[in-house]
């Protein structure tokens, strides 16, 4: 379902721009659709054909997304497992403070060799009402201030559900346009259609090496756009927007945390609109990589801030419990599969 169906919904059944907006603004929030004081302002009642449609609507939209699994983290995270009305599974993420991450697709197609997600392939696009209402089931629970657009699936492979949904977020959500984080490994229509947008979010774009060649083994099916183009790119953007851009950096053993990496950070990043972001890996069962030794990634921090590059690192959400993106929904596909006729039991 996309916000846009909703939205015509309600304008088929006699509702104005005002209710339509009061009504987002109480979904989003978390508030029951069925609460009218909550909907409209004093003397201007809703007609009576919105009225009636309404608990419809508020089942359609509860059904949306459910949480199937609940993994809470020692960091004060919590990875979900969310069912979707279709039945399918993509998994969000509560992060530490008011953070939250979400998926915008059920699989992905750019398939990095070191993400589980993108070992199956993109299964389908998730609307945008389904995304949003990732941030409803959150919100449910506790303060959503912030969104990150990070969890299964690439942004770029879904960009009117994901930009009709960061639009929606950013004004009936109530959430800061710099708050809301679009993370690609570079599409030049992200670059294209960002700026044009009423809300423009921040950026985040999945470097993982300065290499080309290197890098395009690392993400074999994007953009063939050279490091130094992308980087070009994002600080136009950054500049334009005046959020800075965040660079995504899955870190390696042996594989991108050398010291010919670090100088590509320093050459690449040295003066622009940006930060590092490291993210230690997260190991994925059945694939060749690892994490680097805690003294290895403390070193390259170092090296980055001495050299003048704004570097943080973030640990994956829910390392504690193994859940990588699209691990655990990779889990509880496992569980959930019928077991093949004749089967022995264990």
């Amino acid at each position: 379902m996309r916000i846009q169906e909703f939205r015509q919904h309600l304008r088929d059944a006699g509702a104005k721009p005002c209710h339509e907006g009061r009504i987002l603004r109480a979904w989003l929030a978390g508030e029951p659709l069925t609460a009218m004081d909550c909907l409209c302002r004093p003397g201007a009642d809703l007609p009576a054909r919105v009225r009636a449609l309404l608990p419809t609507l508020a089942a359609e939209l509860a059904g949306l997304a459910r949480i199937h699994d609940e993994h809470p983290a020692e960091d004060g995270s919590a990875r979900w497992v969310v069912n979707l009305a279709d039945g399918q599974m993509v998994e969000s993420v509560l992060l530490p403070r008011d953070g939250l991450c979400v998926s915008t697709q059920v699989g992905c197609a750019v398939g990095c060799a070191f993400c589980m997600t993108g070992r199956e392939g993109l299964v389908r696009q998730v609307g945008s009402a389904e995304i949003a209402a990732q941030v409803v089931l959150a919100r449910s629970r506790r303060k959503v201030g912030r969104v990150v657009f990070m969890g299964m699936g690439e942004p770029s492979h879904n960009l009117e559900n994901v930009l009709e949904a960061i639009q929606t977020l950013g004004q009936e959500g109530a959430i800061a346009h710099k708050n809301l984080v679009f993370s690609t490994v570079g599409d030049l229509r992200v670059f294209e259609r960002l700026p044009l947008g009423p809300v423009k979010p921040a950026l985040a774009i999945s470097l993982h090496s300065t290499l080309a060649e290197r890098r395009a083994e690392l993400l074999p099916r994007a953009p063939r756009i050279s490091p130094e183009e992308l980087v070009a790119l994002g600080e136009a953007y950054a500049r334009g927007v005046g959020h800075p851009i965040q660079y995504q950096w899955a870190l390696i053993d042996g594989v991108n945390d050398g010291a010919e990496e670090l100088d590509g950070m320093a050459r690449l990043l040295g003066g622009k609109h940006a930060m590092m972001n490291l993210i230690p890996y997260n190991q994925v069962p059945g694939l060749p990589f690892r994490r680097p030794p805690g003294e290895r990634v403390a070193h390259i921090v170092a090296s980055l801030r001495k050299r003048g590059i704004v570097t943080t690192v973030r640990q994956s959400a829910g390392q504690d419990v193994e859940g990588g993106c699209g691990q655990l929904r990779a889990r509880s596909q496992v569980v959930r599969a019928p077991r093949p006729r004749g089967a022995l039991a264990a």
